[in-house]
């Protein structure tokens, strides 16, 4: 049972605690009820129906590009089905601020960007009631929905009183209950061998009941390293009357150093065992992490077969390695290549409703979500008139969550050190493409319209997509014709089990004004059946898309649901959509070389002069004709030369 206490009596609340208002557009049923739970809900079903589930922490890093890593962390450990992730929070680090390395912003992307339900840590440590207040309504504002509450630990040797804040956790859980009311899901701290400053073990207990008292809705241990050291705090905790879900601080050893530090800031005894063994290979980080792996799964182990754990909580401290080998030998890392969407989704609890987004933003999701941050609706069920909302611009592209993954070397080894012309830039694409390294013996990964390897369903197009950037048709984004595949399915397959999803054939690719004239008359004979839109830098626009409609190219049919229409091709948002996409032309590959180089001049020519276009093929269960329209193009160029 999840404690809700109601607030104490005189306590006046100076924030609404009603949810973000839901769009007058809803109208579809949500594909997974789950997705917008509280999370004391989601752990309450999980303990219910015997499921078991994990969660992370991290801490945020020190500098810019120690973010962009941890975003990209993020990213890649949220494949594995963490329930929550958590963000501690350093006084040091200015947590509260908009920097991109404090504990506010860390945990913001995660929330928004990587949709990760994410609990933000605060303390009491150096704050007055006035900050605490202020960082909570920020975090709210963000649309972070759960709080860790901890006093913190002191700045010096001792706790210095805080005359204008707070002194125990206590006081900030109920001061959260009492000016955001029953907003936030709020977490604290156990400690299974008592706090080292309590007087005692049972008196600690008497202060982490009246955390919960005061309306905590579950408890994260400290970190401990035997089992049965846990299993007899949880004993003692339900003994008391603490009812609310208690999660293991789970500990990978993970080197020597790293152990003496977070032993030393805990105050706890490393065992004479654990001792034993580590001292002789102390110089050996590989082997003391091969011993920390072990432990810490025989160790789980023993928790879950006690029958009374169902989550693990896991201090990874901002590593993945250690912690992905013991979920997988513990059967909990599920890589489920199944999607909810065929688009990544926010867990900001005011886009709960959103299941219908343009293609255009298919593989920079996280540019879509930034520049629609401002939008109070989110379409639902259809995506509707599109000329009202306004996209934001996109000028940020420094963001460390817009950034690339890849450093500035990196990026010149796949790209090129030195462009001789188009044809080089088109070998970038086909190298990518392929899989093959390029002319310069390196392997493009990534591109500035996408910074990730190509999905399994591009794959399904590698050899007509290969054949056709080789030529100087540069494609951005593609989708196969898809007629009823079961959702189930490992490549195109996205929502629940049971259903039939569909797509048109879809393709989009930068390509030269001379290819576009002759495309311009192949496609007459293509239509009504193929509907285009063409567009360059300057905004010259050429489409036979009807009263400029949105046109969905995603379906999906599921048991005791309307049908759902998660992807559009909307020509109103590809106008939006073609300044970011022209922009990364010079923002992340011109500016990797030096103003006036040759290099630079290729890529601000192709800026200048190339076409952005879109082709969707709509009748999706005859075979895909847009790569015969392209043919057709090349034949007819080739036939006017030969003319």
């Amino acid at each position: 049972m999840v404690n809700q206490n109601k607030l104490s009596d005189g306590c006046s609340s100076s924030e609404d605690s009603s949810n973000s208002k839901e769009s007058s557009r809803c109208s579809t049923p949500i594909l997974d009820p789950e997705r917008h739970d509280r999370l004391r809900d989601k752990m309450r079903r999980r303990i219910e129906s015997g499921d078991k589930w994990f969660s992370l922490e991290f801490f945020p890093p020190r500098t810019s590009s120690g973010a962009v890593n941890l975003i990209a962390r993020f990213d890649r450990m949220g494949t594995g089905g963490p329930l929550f992730i958590d963000v501690t929070w350093h006084p040091a680090g200015d947590p509260g601020s908009d920097k991109e390395t404090s504990s506010m912003m860390i945990a913001n992307t995660a929330v928004n960007y990587c949709g990760l339900d994410t609990i933000l840590h605060i303390t009491c440590c150096n704050q007055t009631k006035e900050h605490l207040t202020e960082h909570l309504r920020k975090a709210k504002r963000l649309g972070l929905k759960n709080i860790m509450a901890l006093r913190g630990d002191p700045s010096g040797n001792e706790w210095q009183e805080e005359e204008e804040g707070f002194n125990y956790a206590v006081e900030l859980v109920k001061h959260i209950r009492c000016e955001f009311e029953d907003y936030f899901d709020v977490c604290v701290a156990g400690y299974p061998t008592g706090h080292p400053e309590a007087a005692s073990y049972e008196e600690d207990l008497r202060h982490l009941k009246e955390k919960v008292d005061a309306g905590a809705d579950f408890i994260v241990t400290q970190l401990f390293f035997r089992a049965e050291t846990f299993l007899k705090f949880l004993k003692d905790c339900r003994a008391i009357g603490i009812v609310c879900p208690i999660l293991p601080g789970i500990f990978p050893i993970q080197g020597y150093h790293s152990l003496q530090q977070l032993v030393k800031l805990s105050r706890l005894e490393i065992p004479e065992e654990i001792k034993d063994v580590i001292e002789p290979i102390k110089e050996n980080d590989a082997a003391i992490r091969n011993y920390g792996i072990e432990l810490a799964v025989q160790m789980c182990k023993s928790l879950l077969d006690s029958g009374a754990v169902h989550g693990l909580h896991f201090y990874t401290l901002n590593r993945e390695v250690a912690t992905i080998e013991i979920l997988k030998r513990l059967g909990m890392w599920n890589e489920d290549p199944r999607r909810l969407l065929p688009w990544a989704v926010s867990a900001n609890p005011k886009r709960k409703v959103e299941d219908v987004r343009p293609i255009f933003w298919s593989s920079r999701p996280k540019s879509y979500i930034y520049r629609t941050q401002e939008w109070d609706e989110f379409p639902n069920g259809r995506w509707g008139n599109s000329s009202s909302p306004a996209f934001g611009e996109l000028k940020d592209y420094y963001l460390f969550y817009l950034k690339s993954k890849r450093v500035k070397e990196e990026l010149l080894k796949m790209w090129g050190e030195e462009l001789t012309s188009e044809k080089s830039v088109f070998d970038v694409f086909t190298s990518y493409i392929s899989g093959q390294p390029g002319p310069n013996g390196h392997k493009v990964s990534c591109l500035p319209w996408n910074d990730d390897p190509l999905a399994p369903e591009t794959n399904l197009l590698k050899e007509q997509l290969e054949k056709v950037n080789r030529k100087g048709v540069l494609t951005i984004n593609s989708q196969p014709n898809i007629n009823g595949k079961p959702s189930t399915d490992p490549v195109v397959g996205w929502g629940p089990s049971g259903g039939y999803v569909f797509q048109k054939a879809y393709l989009e690719f930068f390509t030269s004004s001379e290819n576009v004239a002759a495309l311009l008359k192949v496609l007459k004979k293509y239509e009504p059946r193929v509907n285009y839109h063409i567009v360059n830098v300057k905004g010259k626009n050429i489409t036979n898309i009807p009263e400029l409609q949105p046109n969905a190219v995603t379906w999906g049919i599921f048991p005791g649901r309307e049908i759902i229409q998660p992807t559009v091709v909307d020509p109103v948002s590809f106008m939006y959509w073609k300044d970011e996409a022209f922009a990364l032309w010079i923002e992340q590959w011109a500016k990797l070389y030096e103003e006036e180089s040759p290099s630079r001049m290729i890529i601000q020519y192709i800026h200048d002069n190339y076409y952005l276009i879109n082709l969707v093929d709509n009748d999706f269960p005859l075979e895909n004709c847009l790569w015969n329209i392209i043919d057709d193009m090349f034949e007819l160029l080739q036939t006017s030369t030969e003319a």
